[in-house]
């Protein structure tokens, strides 16, 4: 590759870094917030918190990837523009395609692991995510219920506790049960603890009464009671079968799903739709790379000029990217649309790499530029005048 090659390559692959931590950490920060009730109102702690938000950091990666490698190497292409390298190395008669190596090296990086994250990781954090969210659901006593708090755990069914002792055993417990709008039932206890089985969770109490009241009757009815039990298994979701969706499953899943699948028997579709995405997900680095470089490879000696190539190469990533994710959702009521996207990728790659080897410069017509930088004229005159008369 050389000592050029080396600097651009760790020139761009640094940036790369530093754009992908940055735009992924931002993000997850707004997707965690999102979640803080986890802390606030269901008692679970920081390091819960950081690791069940974090699980979903991988499937941000296979967003933002692509994007921070086009970002990455634009910063390169118009710092070697700015200081004058890229017209100096083609003066003395560099190749075309001795500067693209190195970024094609950044992006191999980038789509290796992209694949990985795709066919393994992600959909390994998103099932860790539910099962995650499954446990926390199934302690329910225990993680969200707080001492000196009324707290919901259902529709119309509050539980306060006084005390939570180190051994787990819970003081001053009352129960309201207003699901029933016929009966209200309500109890109170000195004691109780959690206890699990084979047949599910509940809580025993010690010591107590039950208050029954019915709707139509003035007075409740009260049962006193040395220990009852009372069943959580309905609010938890450990007897629950846990059914993954289509994002959550495994790349060769994809490829050979079973056919006894109760989500594959109702939407095949969707696993279809899934894979070719997943399959061409690797490949739109390499798409924003040679429209970067086409854009902004080739030797320009003005600075406007590649103003122009930076909004238009904007333009065109992200209209490349929003053709990918609409032929993705509309594959799956039509798949034969989603032969769309691999035209779109093949004609931009095969285009980009034909103007790069024919050293072509890519510039918006002069009339357009003309017209608009005029526009931009008489907007600042207006704005002076404006100013002027207000002083």
């Amino acid at each position: 590759m050389g000592s050029i090659g080396v600097y651009i390559f760790r020139t761009t692959f640094g940036a790369f870094l530093l754009v992908l931590i940055s735009l992924t950490s931002v993000i997850w920060i707004t997707q965690a917030l999102r979640d803080f009730d986890l802390m606030t109102n269901r008692g679970q702690t920081v390091f819960v918190f950081i690791g069940i938000t974090g699980l979903v950091i991988p499937h941000l990666i296979l967003i933002i990837a692509p994007i921070a490698l086009v970002m990455a190497v634009a910063h390169t292409l118009n710092k070697l523009a700015t200081d004058s390298e890229i017209i100096v190395m083609n003066a003395a008669g560099m190749p075309p395609w001795r500067l693209f190596q190195p970024f094609v090296a950044v992006t191999l990086v980038c789509s290796i692991m992209i694949a990985v994250i795709s066919a393994y990781i992600a959909p390994e954090g998103l099932r860790m995510l539910r099962r995650w969210l499954t446990e926390v659901r199934t302690d329910l006593i225990t993680n969200i219920v707080q001492p000196g708090r009324f707290t919901p755990i259902d529709r119309g069914l509050s539980f306060f506790i006084r005390e939570r002792q180190p051994n787990g055993l819970l003081v001053g417990i009352l129960l309201d049960d207003r699901r029933d709008e016929k009966e209200r039932v309500t109890i109170l206890a000195e004691r109780g603890e959690i206890v699990k089985s084979d047949v599910g969770s509940f809580i025993l109490f010690d010591s107590g009464n039950i208050q029954r009241h019915e709707a139509k009757q003035p007075d409740p009815s009260i049962v006193q009671f040395d220990r009852y039990a009372f069943d959580l298994s309905q609010f938890a979701g450990s007897s629950q079968v846990l059914y993954y969706s289509v994002r959550e499953r495994y790349f060769w899943e994809l490829i050979w799903p079973s056919p006894t699948d109760p989500l594959y028997k109702t939407q095949p579709a969707h696993f279809s739709a899934e894979l070719h995405d997943r399959i061409l997900g690797p490949v739109y680095p390499f798409a924003f790379l040679v429209l970067a470089y086409a854009f902004l490879g080739a030797p320009s000696t003005t600075r406007q000029s590649r103003v122009w190539s930076i909004i238009a190469l904007t333009v065109g990533v992200v209209t490349l990217r929003l053709m990918g994710f609409v032929t993705s959702i509309v594959g799956v009521t039509v798949p034969a649309i989603v032969i769309l996207q691999y035209l779109l990728l093949g004609g931009t790659i095969g285009a980009g790499l034909y103007a790069i080897s024919r050293g072509m410069i890519i510039e918006l017509p002069s009339a357009l530029t003309n017209g608009v930088n005029a526009v931009i004229e008489m907007f600042k005159r207006r704005v002076s005048a404006l100013t002027g008369a207000a002083q």
